[in-house]
């Protein structure tokens, strides 16, 4: 496995990225519903439904209550859905939907993080079949997701295998520093809801991105850095080398020691790519 350290005596070090409206300006998830809908995996109805909780999240950002009605709206919906075909409709659409919403200043901070040779970790709520190729777009290292059940027909159940969400997002970072032997002290977070407050705790230099009031609150009271991010550009402007994305090796750790209540998978991607050709990529820029 590739180790992206400057120097043999220095600890490793990782930064974590929450997605949604850290990197990317809209619900990942949400942002397929089109998609989802001329592949015929949902209705019209449901469109509008999506677009409905779209608004609502770009709004003001959604509470924890909010957050557990859109989770089991979400699981019903993908009940029944072919898994084989919804990475095929992600894979074909995700530089139209995905690459125009990316933060320029998030692709920028990934640049810093990478060539400071730290590793790059998506951690998201949102399912593995959509936040797995959006990290693989975005360069990351590694990537936590939520996970459904798929049944032996390929099929989604409706079920939750691992739910990558509040504390269960601290956890899996703890789990990836005793994995990777990443110095927390060193390492940094970046999220904009209150609900990843337990994962910005986990490391020595947490930071609060276009934070939603609650987790506002907290960061100006804890002295958290509060950074605002309003840069959408798409990466393929900014990164030429990223028009044919790598294409890194899946990996699976098991949650050694997790709640049975948040036991599951953390898959994630290691980048095939040297520390070097990075440096050297960006140097071209």
């Amino acid at each position: 496995m590739e180790n992206h350290s400057v120097a043999q005596s220095t600890p490793r070090t990782a930064a974590f990225f929450d997605l949604d409206k850290t990197v990317i300006a809209k619900s990942s998830t949400l942002t397929f519903s089109k998609s989802f809908y001329q592949g015929g995996l949902i209705n019209r109805r449901a469109v509008l439904r999506t677009a409905y909780a779209q608004f609502v999240f770009l709004a003001g950002g959604a509470d924890h209550d909010q957050m557990e009605r859109m989770r089991e709206y979400l699981s019903s919906l993908c009940r029944g859905w072919n898994v084989a075909q919804v990475r095929e409709i992600v894979a074909e659409t995700l530089h139209d939907l995905i690459d125009p919403i990316i933060y320029d200043e998030a692709a920028s901070l990934i640049e810093e993080h990478h060539a400071a040779g730290r590793d790059v970790v998506i951690v998201s709520t949102s399912g593995a079949e959509v936040v797995e190729p959006i990290g693989e777009l975005l360069g990351a290292d590694r990537v936590v997701a939520t996970r459904m059940v798929v049944g032996d027909d390929g099929r989604f159940t409706g079920e939750v295998e691992y739910y990558a969400y509040g504390p269960t997002k601290a956890e899996a970072v703890r789990e990836l520093a005793a994995s990777e032997g990443y110095d927390l002290e060193r390492c940094y977070a970046y999220s904009d809801s209150v609900t990843d407050v337990p994962m910005l705790e986990a490391v020595g230099n947490p930071y609060a991105v276009n934070p939603d009031r609650a987790l506002r609150r907290e960061a100006l009271g804890r002295g958290w850095p509060v950074l605002s991010f309003n840069r959408p550009v798409p990466l393929k402007q900014r990164l030429p080398a990223l028009s044919l994305p790598p294409r890194p090796v899946l990996v699976a750790i098991a949650m050694a020691g997790a709640a049975a209540a948040t036991a599951g998978l953390v898959w994630y991607a290691s980048r095939r790519k040297t520390a070097r050709e990075r440096l050297a990529r960006i140097t071209r820029l």
